[in-house]
């Protein structure tokens, strides 16, 4: 064969990896033989096509050599997460998740394409091997600046445990301890092999607000708004349409209408208003009109689909729009007038809604209430300050808490599962240092709330349904058979009764195991089972249901300010109601546009939960680092090979690693404890444990602790 085509080359070398059998071909020698057999030998061709036979999987180059792949065992993965010693890919075919050694992921990057190979696992997750990387899509990360040897080099955060070399093309100004943003430029066959560029520095890797600005960026999430979206925003932020729209609207004014929310909240996108009637209570949630400003095919409305969500962190927040809509024009501040679209509820004294319609309206909310001075109104803590305040609907605060305990007592009715979730408070000083860390109380108003806005959601939901609209749905999807045999298994080894012989498992058979375990050693235990066995919440058009609120319709309504499905809802809502479009043109003008909100706003979602815990990690890291040396009573909030984890009662946690733990073999069951064999000594989830800091690494958000033993 003479032709030097490329065709021909991938012919070549298939035919004679093929002639070898099973038995591998080094490279060398196979180039060796192309440059015999070919007349006027092109070696760029040759290896452009046996990276391109490598890159389809066709042929898998190892060790030893290169040999045919089967394709038929081959399987197509996105690699969806990468660890300093492991990773995850998912099948596209159908989902599945593979756990990948840290050895077999051959250098591959998140979001890159790549072709595996199923393995014999060693844990409770299928297993993967990465055979090749197919489509190369991601090359960012970040890391430190650490020195090795005299010399610079680039510690990812994730990625690697070793360290990689870099070019500093533009000359950046870098030193040891620095955070920055680097791009692989030249690919290796495992990660510490790539070589990077530095893109940008941050600063120290020392300050949590450093690492949590490499944070946002590594997730491709920015507070800068471009310009044309600001331009947008100050476009349609003209006040004069609120008092045009006046006529227009349902006008709510003389209604006794009020916000509650935390202190500090600026972007406020929700009010309520309740009374007491002959047949039960009239409920009002009012939620900012913000699809009346963002409107479809504009800047404003580009950028807000792109981001899907506000991201919040420590002191600060990331917004879905521009301030001039988020705090400005679509807040709905204190004794202002607000275009608002509005869920009006009429419900019978048990708290059941008996009809409810939405309306576009224009409000002006009495006062910005706060959940701390709320709380102590209902406690009957009326200080002359806050009854001046609250003056005007102090007469709806037993209302509302009347009505808010009935609506919590029919969810109790409906089996729906108290899950225990503590959220941290931190606290940051004026030099953006992470001071102090504490659980975050939850008082009867922040519950109230909720329990308002979730009622307004199934509203919304039950609207789109009934009208058979282009939607997106809120969706629960229920627990897998696979996820419910591993919860089994869990609770047999803790003792804790599971329901048999089910033809299905119901919210309520979770809601009695929590109830049996509470207050007693497993609590902590088997709420963090029941939350990893349960599906992960998601957008769909499909209206499923709510398997964890026991809700068959369900949709978020009441956050259009930060959350783009609320917006893209109230957008179709409103088209259908100002009967601007026919039944068949609303379906042909949103049905794709639902599709594509519901698909996106999960990704962001999930996006911005992984964006706000990894920058939680980091402050309270940065706060444990003056606590180093300090003995804190902690309890054992999970158990692994290496290890227990420990949690303290500020809501901080850290590693006890096995080394630190006393002389013997070590057991772990695999899902709860950790047991001495040599002695018998078993450290179980919910077990108190006295622990001392020893380590904080800021910029991974690690803290590291060591076991204190009394001398009893």
């Amino acid at each position: 064969m003479k032709k030097t085509d490329k065709t021909d080359y991938e012919k070549l070398i298939i035919h004679k990896i093929t002639k070898q059998g099973k038995k591998p071909v080094k490279f060398k020698v196979l180039l060796s033989d192309m440059k015999k057999s070919v007349h006027k030998f092109d070696f760029d061709a040759f290896t452009k096509s046996l990276e391109k036979l490598k890159r389809e999987g066709r042929l898998i180059e190892g060790d030893k050599g290169i040999i045919l792949a089967d394709l038929k065992k081959l399987i197509r993965c996105e690699v969806v997460r990468v660890s300093k010693t492991f990773g995850f890919v998912r099948r596209l075919k159908d989902n599945t998740e593979y756990f990948v050694a840290g050895r077999a992921l051959k250098g591959a990057m998140p979001s890159d394409i790549v072709l595996c190979r199923e393995v014999k696992s060693n844990g409770s997750s299928p297993e993967a091997e990465v055979v090749t990387v197919a489509e190369e899509n991601c090359n960012r990360f970040t890391g430190d600046i650490v020195k090795e040897f005299g010399r610079l080099r680039v510690m990812p955060d994730n990625l690697s445990k070793n360290a990689m070399d870099f070019r500093n093309d533009d000359g950046i100004a870098v030193a040891e301890g620095d955070k920055v943003m680097a791009e692989i430029v030249k690919r290796g066959s495992s990660h510490s092999e790539h070589i990077c560029r530095i893109l940008s520095s941050f600063g120290s890797s020392l300050r949590a607000s450093v690492c949590a600005l490499s944070v946002l960026d590594v997730n491709g999430v920015t507070p800068v708004f471009p310009p044309e979206v600001i331009a947008n925003a100050r476009e349609v932020s003209d006040y004069r349409e609120i008092s045009r729209q006046g006529e227009k609207r349902l006008d709510l004014r003389d209604k006794k209408i009020f916000t509650i929310d935390g202190a500090d909240t600026k972007d406020i996108d929700d009010a309520i208003s309740v009374s007491r009637t002959d047949y039960g209570y009239e409920l009002g949630v009012h939620i900012a009109d913000v699809s009346h400003y963002v409107r479809p095919r504009t800047a404003l409305d580009d950028e807000a689909f792109k981001r899907g969500t506000s991201v919040y962190y420590a002191n600060r927040v990331v917004p879905m729009l521009p301030k001039e809509l988020s705090n400005g024009i679509c807040s709905l501040n204190p004794n202002e007038d607000r275009l608002a679209f509005s869920c009006l509820m009429k419900l019978d004294s048990d708290g059941i809604v008996i009809s409810f319609d939405f309306k576009k309206t224009i409000i002006r909310s009495r006062v910005k209430g706060v959940y701390s001075e709320i709380n102590e109104l209902l406690e009957g803590f009326n200080s002359k300050a806050l009854s001046e305040k609250y003056s005007e609907v102090m007469d709806c605060l037993p209302v509302m808490d009347e009505l808010a305990k009935k609506l919590k007592k029919r969810k109790i009715s409906r089996g729906a599962p108290s899950l225990e979730s503590v959220e941290s408070k931190l606290v940051i000083s004026d030099e953006d240092i992470c001071v102090d860390v504490m659980p975050r109380e939850r008082g009867r108003s922040e519950e109230l709330i909720e329990d308002f806005m979730l009622l307004a959601n199934e509203c919304a939901a039950r609207f789109g349904k009934s009208h058979k609209l282009p939607f997106v749905y809120r969706v629960h999807e229920d627990p897998s058979a696979e996820k419910l045999g591993t919860y089994k298994g869990y609770l047999t080894l803790l003792n804790v009764p599971f329901p048999n012989n089910k033809m299905k498992f119901e919210p309520k058979d979770f809601s009695d195991i929590l109830k049996s375990v509470k207050n007693t050693k497993n609590e902590l235990a088997v709420n963090n089972m029941t939350l990893r066995t349960m599906a992960k919440a998601k957008y769909s058009v499909e209206p499923i249901g709510h398997f964890g609120l026991v809700l068959s319709d369900y949709a978020h309504f009441t956050s259009p300010i930060r959350r783009y499905p609320d917006l893209a809802i109230h957008r179709i809502m409103t088209a259908y109601l100002a009967g601007v479009f026919s039944y068949d043109e609303c379906v042909k003008r949103y049905a794709s546009f639902a599709d594509s909100a519901a698909e996106n706003s999960t990704n962001a979602e999930i996006r911005a939960m992984t964006i706000e815990r990894d920058c939680e990690e980091r402050y309270k890291a940065e706060y444990m680092k003056s606590r180093i040396g300090n003995v804190i009573d902690g309890v054992i909030s999970s158990a692994a090979s290496f290890g227990v984890f420990v949690i303290l009662p500020n809501t901080c946690e850290g590693l006890v690693h096995i080394d630190t733990l006393p002389e013997g073999e070590y057991y772990f069951d695999g899902a709860v404890s950790l047991r001495n064999m040599n002695t018998g000594v078993k450290y179980a989830v919910g077990d108190p444990m006295r622990v001392k800091v020893t380590g904080v690494n800021v910029s991974a958000g690690k803290v590291d602790f060591e076991p204190v033993f009394s001398e009893e």
